[in-house]
Formats: structure tokens, C-alpha cells, sequence
């Protein structure tokens, strides 16, 4: 039976805020002791930027650099600002309750958490960064690049299905990759990028402007909103920072491998604090950890390796005619790195950028099982074993892939829409429903205060307006309008 405490003059359930038409009421447990030290919780925020170290870094800000300068360079902090507040109100849910974030929206109405896995599943069919990674590869070693991303696809799939505790794997590997573009940073900052082009890093702030007659206006406002991450992955940070314990999440079982590891049996909702001292000081030290850990380590390191990759294209290529805001501009780059400081630069330069994107599909294929998994578990399929689903998941996303590619298709439309669209719808939606939840469902103590509740409706209101405008120039270029 659930504890009580005082509420309004009445005994008052401390789980009577969950709605519990679709979903039962949470138990009630204590806030779980936080750790001694910080670096026991570091790692959701070096997955989240690592799997969103791709394209965006390594692509459409550097090519804004070449073509402008870096007078764009600021939009990338306000992307990344703006995802840190929508993160940390996902966060904030999970810490307080165990739940996902998906778990809370199907709470109101039951087929939430389902629409946003499948916007998820199906914007990402097409496995634009395994392709992306193997053509880099091509770049060093030459070959096809078809048979090259299936094979990363299956790698990706071998890799998952084998780790003992998917979470750790998917740390280890996160946090290699971004050593790698932080090893990549300083060799460029030492070999290739030259005292005129640190001067000129005053542009970003004496510059900033928004290119729009030169670039686009949709382009420009799309590498503001998803600087970082995007769409479905800021909704895993969940599931990240639950598999790292952090709160009521280490009374929450971890995804393991069906062929390596121990199934557990996983309950299908969360749990529910009392607002005593101690739990509340609890929940403070906690809060103030999973704040730092976002701040140092998604922020941080995603806007250093923007800012760097922009000034490295600046360096290299800036004014350049002709260049493509596509994977071939890392070819155009890296022969121009080559012909500056040597031969080994540009291959060095080719090898980490084959990594980084590697690591993103493995990222990216890990989240979006991770989403659809705790959904159907949680809401339809209550008694299956979660790993199951997830791997069933993964594997269905890997031989999708490889097929989409044995088909031939080369980056097909209908593909390409459904990505650049659904990111930013889901978004807009989930910054309203985030809103609703965190206000509505825990208790006054916990919930989002006024500036964090500014930053939602700046974030619904950005994405929404991002949604209408990509959506408007996709139909235009679907139909040649």
C-alpha cells in the first residue's frame, strides 16, 4: 500500500498525480542515495554527444564555414542551449520517477509513446550515417560503398546483441570516439589551423549574423535547432541516464544481451518518492549532478567540436566555388588538408571522421530500439522480456538497411522527407507534452520552475516553426513547386 502524507487537509497518496486510466499507479520507494563523486555519472551526456557528432559536425557546419566564414558559429550554441533545457526536462521525469520519458506521455494517453517510436523507427530506415562511414572508407582504401555499410550494419548488429549490459558498451564505445575528435582537435589545432584563422574566430561574435541570402534560410535554421542531437535521441536520454542508475532508475533493471547476459525481470512502471528531507536533499544532489554531467559533457563537447570542425573547414576551404553541403565535402576537405600540411593529415582526418560517423549509426540504431522496447514492453506487451524486444528491434533496423541498400536506392526521397521531417515534429510535440507532464505529474517540490518552463515554449515554438518550414520545402521539392 502506498504511503500518505498531508495534502489540502486530506491523506493524499504520493502517486496520486500519475494519471492511471492506461497505466498503473507507480510504487513508492525512496530516492536511491547518490554517488560521492561526479565521475560515477558521467556518461549519458558523452553518449548523447557522441551519437550526435555526425552530419551536423562534421558536415553542414563546417560547409556553412566555407561558404560564410564562421559568422554562423553562435547558432550552434543556441541549439545546443536550447537542448539542454529540453534534455534535462526529460531527465527530470526519469530521475524522479524511473519512467521514461515515453512511459509519462502514454500515461495520458496510451498511444503516445507508440507514435513517437515509430516517427522514430521510420526516420531512420534509411542508414544515411553507416553509408556515410563507408564512404570515408572508401576514401582511405578505395572499394563500394554498399557492401562496406552492410557490413557496418552487421558489425552494428553483432556489436549490441553481444555486450553483456548494452549500456556499458555503448559507453565505451561513445567515449572513444569522442577522444578521437578530441585527439583530431588538437592536431588540427597545432598542424592545420593557422594565426590568421584563430583571429578571425573574433567573427563569431563581432560577425554574427544569419546568412539567408547566401545559404537558405530552412538550411540555416536547421543546423540551429539540431545542433547536437535531434528528434528521437533526446528522448533517450531516458533511457541513458536509467541504465547509468542516476535516481529512481537504479531500481529499474538494464537491457542486457539474450546470448551473454542475465535476463531480469523488469517492472513495467516506475516509482514515486516521498517529499521528505531526506529524499528531497537527495533529489537535489542528484539534480544538480545530472545538471553538470549534460552541461560538461553534451554542451561542451558538441559545440567544441563544432566550433573546431567549423574553423578546420575555414582553415582549409573557405571561398572554395562548387563545394556540396553533402559527405562528398569531406573528400574536398580532406584532400585539401592533405595538399596543406601532408598526406598523413587528410587520411588521419578521413580515419576519425569514418569513426565518428560509425559510432553515430551504432548509436543511432541503439536508441531507436531502446524507444520502441521500453514502449512495447511497457504499454502493450507487459509480459515479454524487454532485451528481446530491443534485440528483435535492432536486428529489424539492421536487415531493413541492408536491404534498402541492396535495392539500390541512392538516398531516396521519400526516405529523406520522412527524416528531415519527423526530427522536428517530434520535437515541437514532445516539448509540449514534457511541459504538461513535468508540471502536471510531480510533486511541487520537483517540478520545472519559471525559466525552465520558458525554455520549453521556446523549444515548442522553434521546433513547431522548424516543422512548418521543412515540411513547406520538402513538399516543394517533392512536387517542383
Amino acid at each position: 500500500m502506498a504511503t500518505t502524507r498531508e495534502s489540502g487537509g486530506r491523506r493524499a497518496s504520493v502517486t496520486d498525480r500519475f494519471p492511471t486510466k492506461h497505466l498503473p499507479a507507480p510504487s513508492v520507494r525512496d530516492m536511491p542515495e547518490p554517488p560521492a563523486r561526479f565521475r560515477h555519472v558521467i556518461g549519458p551526456g558523452i553518449i548523447a554527444a557522441g551519437v550526435g557528432m555526425a552530419s551536423g559536425e562534421f558536415i553542414l557546419y563546417p560547409y556553412i564555414a566555407s561558404q560564410v566564414g564562421l559568422v554562423f558559429v553562435w547558432a550552434a550554441f543556441v541549439g545546443l542551449a536550447t537542448q539542454y533545457f529540453l534534455n534535462m526536462e526529460i531527465e527530470r521525469y526519469t530521475l524522479a520517477t524511473g519512467e521514461t520519458a515515453l512511459t509519462g506521455f502514454s500515461r495520458y494517453w496510451r498511444h503516445w509513446g507508440l507514435v513517437f517510436a515509430i516517427l522514430a523507427y521510420f526516420a531512420n530506415i534509411w542508414p544515411g550515417w553507416a553509408t556515410s562511414s563507408a564512404t570515408l572508407v572508401t576514401y582511405l582504401v578505395g572499394g563500394d560503398v554498399v557492401p562496406i555499410a552492410i557490413g557496418m550494419l552487421l558489425l552494428i548488429g553483432v556489436t549490441l546483441t553481444m555486450a553483456p549490459v548494452v549500456y556499458q558498451a555503448l559507453e565505451k564505445i561513445e567515449m572513444f570516439k569522442v577522444a578521437a575528435v578530441l585527439v583530431l582537435i588538437i592536431v588540427a589545432s597545432i598542424f592545420a589551423i593557422g594565426a590568421s584563422d584563430w583571429a578571425d574566430t573574433s567573427q563569431i561574435v563581432t560577425e554574427a549574423g544569419l546568412p539567408a541570402e547566401e545559404l537558405g534560410f530552412a538550411l540555416l535554421l536547421g543546423a540551429l535547432a539540431f545542433a547536437g542531437a535531434g528528434g528521437g535521441q533526446n528522448l533517450c536520454q531516458s533511457n541513458w541516464i536509467r541504465d547509468k542508475r542516476f535516481g529512481m532508475g537504479a531500481y529499474v533493471p538494464r537491457i542486457v544481451s539474450p546470448v551473454t547476459g542475465n535476463p531480469e525481470a523488469a517492472p513495467s512502471t516506475g516509482f514515486a518518492f516521498e517529499p521528505t528531507p531526506e529524499n528531497l536533499g537527495r533529489w537535489r544532489r542528484w539534480w544538480k549532478f545530472a545538471n553538470v554531467e549534460q552541461l560538461t559533457t553534451f554542451v561542451a563537447i558538441s559545440f567544441l567540436t563544432i566550433l573546431f570542425t567549423s574553423l578546420l573547414a575555414y582553415a582549409t576551404v573557405f571561398g572554395e566555388e562548387g563545394l556540396a553541403s553533402d559527405i562528398s565535402f569531406l573528400q574536398v576537405e580532406g584532400d585539401a588538408l592533405n595538399d596543406a600540411v601532408g598526406g598523413w593529415f587528410g587520411t588521419f582526418f578521413w580515419v576519425i571522421g569514418a569513426i565518428s560517423l560509425f559510432a553515430a549509426a551504432l548509436g543511432i540504431v541503439d536508441y531507436t530500439s531502446r524507444l520502441g522496447a521500453d514502449v512495447l514492453k511497457t504499454a502493450y506487451l507487459k509480459g515479454a522480456n524487454e532485451s528481446k524486444i530491443y534485440f528483435a528491434l535492432v536486428w529489424g533496423l539492421v536487415l531493413i538497411g541492408c536491404v534498402v541498400l541492396l535495392s539500390g536506392l541512392d538516398q531516396p526521397l521519400v526516405l529523406l522527407v520522412i527524416a528531415a521531417v519527423t526530427g522536428g515534429l517530434m520535437m515541437f510535440i514532445y516539448s509540449a507534452l514534457l511541459l504538461v507532464l513535468n508540471r502536471r505529474t510531480l510533486p511541487p517540490e520537483i517540478r520545472p520552475g519559471m525559466v525552465r518552463v520558458a525554455a520549453l515554449v521556446w523549444s515548442f515554438l522553434l521546433f513547431g516553426f522548424l516543422s512548418v518550414l521543412t515540411f513547406d520545402e520538402q513538399l516543394r521539392r517533392l512536387f517542383g513547386g
